[in-house]
C-alpha cells in the first residue's frame, strides 16, 4: 500500500533503499534516540529493512521532491502496559512509531506523515485507540505526539534491548472520537 502527504510519499521498503537508508540510520543521533542501535554497514540496513522495515504497516518517508526515503514510520501492535483496561480484548488498538533523518528534523514532515497514518489507522484499518511514545529525553519527539492530537497515558521504566538499557517510556492515546472531533 501507498499513503500520500502533501511532501511525502509513504511507500514499503525496498532492498535499493538499503544505501540511503543506510546513509541516514547510520547517524549515531538517530536511531538511539528511537531505542534501536545506529546501522554499521548497508548490509545491516538490508537486513532491518527484510526485517523490522518488512512489516505491513511500515512505509519508508519518500520526500516528493527528490524520491528518496528520509525516514521511517509506522502502525504496529502497541506494548501491553500501555493499553487501556477498559477497552475489549478485539479492540483495533494500534501504535504509531516513527523516526526521521536529522538534516529533516524540525520542518514538520513527521507530523505530516503521523497524521496520514492516523486517517489511515482510524479509517481503512478499524482501530479505535492508536498509541505513541517516546522517551522522556526526546522533546523533539514529544512535540510531534502533541501536535498530533495524543494526550498523556502514563510512563514507565522501559527496556531498550537493542541497546541493553533501560529508559524512561512516555506514553500518550488517541481515542478515534478524539481524533474525529479534532481532523
Amino acid at each position: 500500500m501507498t499513503l500520500e502527504t502533501k511532501r511525502l510519499i509513504l511507500r514499503p521498503w525496498e532492498d535499493a533503499d538499503a544505501e540511503i537508508l543506510y546513509k541516514w540510520a547510520s547517524d549515531p543521533d538517530v536511531g538511539p534516540r528511537a531505542g534501536w542501535p545506529a546501522h554499521t554497514s548497508v548490509a545491516n540496513s538490508l537486513e532491518i529493512i527484510h526485517g523490522p522495515l518488512g512489516g505491513p504497516e511500515t512505509y519508508a518517508l519518500v520526500l516528493k521532491e527528490t524520491g528518496e526515503p528520509i525516514g521511517s514510520a509506522g502502525l504496529f501492535p502497541p506494548e501491553e502496559y500501555c493499553r487501556p483496561v477498559d477497552l475489549s480484548e478485539d479492540a483495533v488498538q494500534l501504535e504509531l512509531g516513527y523516526w526521521i533523518a536529522k538534516p529533516y528534523w524540525g520542518q514538520g514532515l513527521v507530523p505530516e506523515a503521523g497524521r496520514e497514518l492516523l486517517r489511515h489507522a482510524f479509517e481503512d484499518l478499524n482501530c479505535v485507540m492508536a498509541h505513541c511514545c517516546h522517551f522522556d529525553f526526546n522533546a523533539q519527539s514529544k512535540r510531534v505526539i502533541e501536535k498530533l492530537g495524543f494526550t498523556y497515558h502514563t510512563t514507565r521504566e522501559a527496556v531498550c534491548s537493542q541497546l541493553g538499557e533501560t529508559r524512561t517510556d512516555v506514553c500518550y492515546l488517541l481515542p478515534r472520537e478524539e481524533w474525529e472531533k479534532n481532523r
